[in-house]
């Protein structure tokens, strides 16, 4: 990758970067020519998860870090927890975001009703994770309704679309760019709001899968000029 190809975001810390959609994101950002630091709540957890990754890709791409560490070191913060750890992660960070984006990939769902849609208190989790981090924090919504299965292999195309929601034009815009680095196409969905339908359009997914016995059901935008 030359200078010029190089990305305008210098590192990016994934939490839960241990899990599967959010290693399989860590990795093709990392080939994209990202810094990419894998956050985990245990340190001895995210340095193994980020070497792994590291022999799987053939190099030094990736560090693991403890979630507070990394997410200090970031520019840009990913957040791919389960909604059960989405609250007790953001506090556990929430200094270190401060004038920064958070990309929140969170869908709250209702185990074991995982295909039933789950409407929280807070109407979506990126929503909650705004009202509790508040305006210091730009929160945008994206990859809820793409597969880790799909994202897998970091090199190959993957045939999904992303919603991209948020408040601030320039994060939104921002994150579009990182969903290029990642191999897909963003689109932008509108306000943070509107992520209430994006998390809702997963467990629909989870269905869709089982019904039809598919792996990784996603979503495309047409009528769009290519």
């Amino acid at each position: 990758m030359s200078n010029d190809d190089a990305p305008l975001i210098k590192s990016i810390a994934v939490l839960g970067g241990t899990g599967k959609e959010g290693s399989a994101l860590a990795m093709r950002w990392a080939l994209h020519g990202y810094r990419v630091i894998i956050g985990s709540r245990s340190l001895e957890k995210a340095v193994t998860a980020a070497a792994e990754m590291n022999d799987q890709l053939g190099g030094d791409y990736l560090v693991g870090m403890e979630n507070p560490q990394a997410a200090s070191e970031a520019s840009i913060v990913v957040l791919s927890v389960p909604y059960s750890a989405h609250r007790a992660t953001l506090e556990s960070v929430k200094d270190q975001l401060s004038q920064k984006i958070l990309v929140d990939l969170t869908v709250p769902l209702a185990p074991p009703a995982v295909r039933t849609v789950f409407i929280p208190e807070g109407k979506s989790a990126c929503l909650e994770a705004q009202a509790f981090l508040g305006e210091s924090v730009q929160v945008v919504a994206a990859f809820q309704n793409v597969s880790a299965v799909k994202l897998k292999d970091p090199n190959k195309p993957v045939d999904c679309d992303v919603l991209v929601c948020g408040d601030d034009e320039a994060a939104k815009e921002e994150v579009i760019q990182l969903v290029a680095g990642a191999g897909l196409l963003g689109i932008d969905a509108g306000p943070l709001a509107n992520a209430v339908a994006a998390e809702a359009l997963t467990p629909v997914l989870l269905y869709i899968n089982k019904k039809y016995g598919v792996k990784g059901a996603g979503i495309r935008i047409t009528g769009l000029e290519a």
